[in-house]
């Protein structure tokens, strides 16, 4: 994953008790580490980084009220969320589940970008792409249509790994992420013959009403909490046939959950009925996982719906 955000606080007094800390949090003394912290935020009392730190150390001190108030004054300091602080006080249950910040999404993959692709394929063992691909191949075979798209949407593209799994199939993609840095390496594939720099939802808001053949969201629902928007738009946006695919992380409860890991995971059921209501009609759904965590497989859906 990047490395940790780091957001100074314009007082270099502050900055250095912040890299002090850091330096203690990392040897285990993390009693010392919020005690810097704190002196750091009394030099500069809206320093969104230590505020955020200071939360984390109190959580793992097991010190949750405290954890709870240190994530508040993070929020507070930096009302974009870029840290992901309302994250952190989902997991701790002191608000309901919501949205993640857009901030927090594009600081976390603007980081990201450099080092992505080795990342995520060598190191999580990623193959939401070769799934997808398998998936629309099978849900195309099955109604006797030709698995080639003349126009298709590439959301969340990333650095391109979709829109390389389709590229043969694809005659024109286009591709959506919320991540400047992650347009810049996508534009360098040369697969793309348009790229925004958008959020999912507004990405399809912007497209007329049927003008895909198919639509793709690999490992990109993962930061979705509601699916319905994005479905709704994207049923708008398909032409009649037309397909969307896409992979989520799944548990075996019901409805939506958000994971250690920061990523919301959809329970089957939810996926189906969210389908269903958006007036798509199922053509694939299996259980695969598209990555792994901890060399252990994250359960996981490949989904293919059609506009009908």
């Amino acid at each position: 994953m990047p490395a940790r955000l780091f957001l100074s606080s314009g007082d270099l007094m502050a900055d250095r008790r912040f890299d002090f800390a850091r330096d203690l949090q990392l040897k285990g003394d993390l009693v010392a580490a919020a005690d810097l912290l704190l002196q750091a935020t009394e030099l500069a009392p809206g320093f969104a980084s230590a505020w955020f730190t200071l939360g984390q150390i109190r959580e793992q001190l097991g010190q949750r009220e405290a954890a709870i108030a240190a994530f508040h004054k993070a929020r507070e300091a930096d009302p974009d969320d870029r840290h992901g602080a309302s994250l952190r006080l989902m997991l701790l249950g002191a608000e309901r589940l919501s949205a993640m910040p857009k901030a927090y999404v594009r600081a976390l993959f603007d980081q990201y970008a450099p080092k992505f692709e080795t990342a995520l394929v060598d190191d999580l063992g990623y193959r939401g792409p070769t799934l997808l691909f398998k998936a629309v191949l099978a849900a195309r075979r099955a109604v006797k249509k030709p698995a080639f798209f003349k126009r298709a949407i590439d959301l969340g593209c990333g650095t391109g790994l979709a829109a390389t799994a389709f590229a043969k199939e694809v005659d024109h993609f286009t591709g959506v992420d919320l991540s400047p840095r992650m347009i810049e390496k996508a534009r360098a594939t040369g697969l793309y013959a348009e790229l925004e720099v958008a959020d999912m939802l507004a990405g399809l808001r912007g497209r007329p009403e049927a003008s895909a053949e198919l639509i793709l969201a690999a490992d990109a629902m993962v930061y979705v909490a509601d699916l319905a928007p994005v479905l709704g738009e994207a049923k708008r946006v398909l032409v009649s046939g037309g397909v969307l695919a896409f992979t989520v992380e799944t548990h075996r409860g019901d409805g939506v959950i958000l994971g250690e890991g920061l990523r919301y995971a959809h329970s089957a059921g939810y996926v189906r009925a969210s389908i269903n209501d958006a007036g798509l009609s199922l053509s694939q759904f299996d259980e695969l996982s598209a990555r792994n965590e901890d060399n252990a497989p994250v359960p996981g859906l490949v989904v293919v719906a059609a506009k009908t």
